[in-house]
């Protein structure tokens, strides 16, 4: 059985089932492993995160790994911004290029970090979000929804700075599309159960994602959120902000995006008004997601990088 180091100090829960379901043994949150622990290991992936934060502790665990032999492989979901790092640590860290492969979601200035990059994107946790052919049938019937439009997710700004463009432009779209007699529903996602989640998704004509966490620039990152696999997995209508590698995830026919909110306003009437046409989307996407975008894939796809890294 291969082993597989994955070093996130707040867990990677879908990650690690991922690499379980290909028949690996997961080791989480360990900086300092002996020698004989790093046997039969193939591959470490840390939170780049974590890493530029505590740069000696990195560079301590890449001596580690490169005596044994191990890739160091580093996954970044922040990018480009990196918001929760101070930009001298991020200075340092592309300086230094500790890492054998840098993986992110969002290939803006990937090359900064490591000679090897590596485009590995979200994707939608099997275990949480899933459909069966039961619930799709019942999700083509137009009478099952209770809300024409949702989100759910960090809504609170005050506590989460990063989230306040989010809240606003949420707040005004509310109010556009309550004016038009549309049922809406935006919420935090604090104290929402992962079963309440998948009954919102597919209680919803459409499902939203707008302006991640990760948005600090004039440019908004190229990256998909998790919920750009998650909503399709549950067989629900995702319509997202326009990001660059949502073009490399999706086909056209899979996919509705806007771009500002006149056009997030005019895609919403716009679904709206063809059921069928917006049922068919969320089908392609769903299946879509089922082949490609699970955490096994993922997995996969690092272990694929770590055979050639180094």
């Amino acid at each position: 059985m291969r082993k597989v180091l994955l070093n996130f100090r707040s867990g990677f829960a879908g990650l690690r089932e991922g690499f379980q379901a290909l028949d690996c043994e997961v080791s989480e949150d360990q900086w300092a492993p002996e020698r004989a622990a790093l046997e039969g290991t193939a591959l470490c992936v840390a939170d780049f995160v974590d890493c530029a934060r505590r740069v000696r502790r990195t560079l301590a665990l890449k001596q580690r790994l490169a005596r044994a032999g191990v890739p160091f492989i580093a996954l970044n979901r922040d990018a480009p911004f990196n918001r929760g790092i101070h930009a001298t640590r991020l200075g340092v860290i592309a300086w230094l290029k500790p890492f054998d492969a840098y993986a992110t979601h969002s290939m803006q200035r990937a090359e900064r970090y490591a000679a090897r990059t590596l485009y590995c994107p979200n994707a939608a946790r099997a275990s949480s979000y899933h459909v069966n052919e039961e619930q799709l049938r019942a999700m083509r019937d137009p009478g099952s929804y209770r809300w024409d439009v949702s989100f759910f997710g960090n809504l609170d700004a005050g506590r989460y700075r990063e989230h306040a463009r989010r809240a606003e432009f949420l707040h005004v779209l509310k109010g556009r599309l309550e004016k038009q007699n549309l049922k809406v529903l935006f919420r935090d996602s604090e104290g929402l159960s992962a079963p309440e989640q998948l009954e919102l998704i597919r209680t919803s004509r459409i499902n939203l994602s707008t302006i991640a966490a990760c948005d600090a620039g004039a440019e908004p990152s190229w990256g998909l959120s998790e919920r750009c696999y998650g909503v399709p997995a549950c067989g629900g209508f995702l319509l997202s902000d326009r990001r660059k590698h949502a073009a490399e995830d999706f086909a056209d026919d899979e996919r509705a995006e806007y771009e500002g909110l006149d056009d997030c306003v005019a895609q919403i009437r716009h679904h709206l008004a063809d059921f069928g046409a917006a049922r068919a989307i969320a089908e392609r996407a769903q299946a879509r997601v089922a082949r490609e975008h699970g955490y096994r894939n993922r997995a996969r796809r690092l272990l694929d990088c770590a055979r050639h890294a180094g």
